[in-house]
């Protein structure tokens, strides 16, 4: 016989696909956590309780004063230097600087 040949149905059952989960959407960008916040205001909580701690313990108040403002005065730094470490200030100047005959490793 010559010609199309009838098409008859498969018999056997088409294989399981599990169905592809949808594509996940993006994550929302989160700001990054403000560890130097953190630290600052930590210190902050320990100029405040290191003097009360001080008192407590019978020390005089002008040697509880002077270490709350000695320690004021370090937390002061350190919060100036880590907000200019976060925000990544470039380098003034930049770079080695040799003169033309130095060799340069």
């Amino acid at each position: 016989m010559s010609g199309p040949r009838p098409t008859t149905p498969d018999p056997r059952p088409a294989p399981h696909r599990a169905p592809r989960p949808a594509p996940r959407p993006a994550p929302d960008p989160r700001p990054a956590p403000d560890t130097a916040g953190d630290v600052v205001r930590w210190a902050v909580f320990s100029c405040v309780l290191v003097p009360v701690v001080l008192l407590w313990y019978g020390t005089a108040p002008a040697g509880a004063a002077g270490t709350a403002l000695g320690l004021a005065a370090v937390t002061a730094a350190c919060r100036f230097l880590l907000r200019r470490s976060e925000r990544g200030t470039a380098p003034r100047g930049g770079g080695r600087h040799t003169r033309s005959s130095t060799p340069v490793d």
